[in-house]
């Protein structure tokens, strides 16, 4: 299993299969690579080399006790690319992971990047401020951290209800699916997973924005329940008048899994066009 050691001594592990043109898939909280085997069998499949990494504190990689900040994610990201030997890549970032690749495209000034892709994202600001009214109240995360402390299985158990919308639609995903996102999550440490819940919610990328000066796009669901549509999506296509926003009626937060065939193929025209 390929990893890399961070300059902290972190070790980062990655999945890098299949040969042809790149994408980096960047996961969501509080998950692994593994939230993107639908899409890594199927563009590797289609003829397309498939990268996706554990980022620090989940999955196979370490579980240090600090470094669980933006800058060290995309310093994470740039490694991995390094090592594998990549000179161009399509960024896809879900959920926490779209701060990654927000971040890594500007802190590198979009180096290796052809495309990219923003999934369910947190950015450009995911928490309520004065200047983003629109925003996450802060007393939302607070109580993901108290859950987290409080019982952190039970916590990430129920969590999986909003993730995948079925609390609203029941059959929205199969108990296995539910079952093995538990898993997943469970793999983490508790550490990390406490840290990056203040990582997503307080981390600004507005500043970021700029940067994404290559082909974007931006894909959310208008029903989801954890990160909200109009201070993230909306607001990121806003402040990329170059990108191409699709709206997902009804879709969850995770809809890479729950309209995965129509992801796919958005995906795979966006990459391809």
């Amino acid at each position: 299993m390929p990893y890399v050691t961070a300059k902290d001594g972190a070790e980062i592990y990655y999945k890098d299969w299949g040969t042809g043109p790149a994408i980096f898939f960047s996961h969501g909280w509080p998950l692994s690579a593994d939230m993107w085997e639908q899409q890594m069998m199927f563009f590797g499949e289609a003829g397309f080399r498939v990268i996706a990494h554990d980022r620090r504190g989940f999955g196979r990689s370490s579980q240090p006790w600090s470094g669980y900040d933006y800058d060290s994610f995309a310093d994470d990201i740039a490694l991995v690319l390094e090592t594998a030997g990549v000179e161009e890549v399509a960024l896809v970032g879900f959920s926490m992971g779209g701060g990654d690749v927000a971040r890594y495209i500007s802190r590198y000034k979009g180096a290796r990047v052809t495309k990219a892709c923003l999934t369910s994202a947190v950015t450009p600001f995911f928490m309520r401020a004065d200047d983003n009214p629109d925003g996450a109240p802060p007393e939302i995360f607070d109580g993901i951290r108290q859950g987290l402390l409080k019982d952190r299985p039970q916590f990430l158990d129920d969590f999986n209800a909003l993730f995948y919308g079925t609390n609203k639609n029941p059959d929205a995903v199969s108990d296995g699916i539910l079952k093995q996102t538990l898993q997943i999550a469970l793999m983490g440490g508790i550490k990390g997973t406490y840290d990056c819940v203040g990582a997503f919610s307080e981390s600004d990328f507005r500043p970021d924005m700029a940067a994404f000066t290559m082909p974007t796009l931006i894909v959310h669901g208008d029903a989801d329940q954890v990160v909200p549509i109009k201070p993230t999506a909306e607001q990121a296509h806003r402040m990329i008048p170059h990108s191409e926003l699709k709206v997902y009626e009804g879709a969850p937060h995770a809809l890479v899994v729950t309209h995965k065939d129509r992801y796919n193929a958005d995906l795979l025209a966006f990459l391809r066009g």
